[in-house]
């Protein structure tokens, strides 16, 4: 069935955050967290599955954190979601299988790199209205 739960939209965020705060070297996750009000221990168990497919890098250390281990823009939405709730639309039929498959579209063609740059332009058009 067609079953996304908040994992992925959680970890969307964190990573879109990741891409724009991690130009220096690797962020902390509580500062990830803090940002973009996620539980830190949620969003440490979510992470830990990334870091494992190797999405991402951890580092130890007072200047330790997370750090992208590919490029963004080699990471699709739909791997995230794939990797934290499993494949979309995995048992469904008929119409859900078509449901499923748009979905599955969609989410294979934005990348991380792309909501990064989306955010980084809307965060532009804000600062110019203040």
């Amino acid at each position: 069935m067609l079953s996304i739960t908040t994992k992925s939209p959680y970890a969307v965020q964190a990573l879109t955050e990741l891409g724009l705060a991690g130009a220096g070297g690797p962020v902390p996750i509580a500062e990830l967290a803090r940002r973009r009000e996620i539980p830190v221990q949620f969003l440490e168990q979510l992470f830990a599955v990334l870091r494992r497919a190797g999405l991402l890098r951890s580092y130890r250390g007072v200047k330790g954190g997370y750090a992208f281990a590919r490029d963004p823009s080699q990471i699709s939405v739909l791997e995230v979601v794939e990797l934290l709730d499993g494949p979309v639309g995995a048992d469904a039929g008929g119409v859900f299988a078509q449901a499923a498959e748009a979905v599955r579209e969609v989410l294979g063609t934005v990348t991380l790199a792309q909501l990064i740059e989306r955010e980084q332009r809307d965060l532009g058009r804000a600062m110019y209205h203040i």
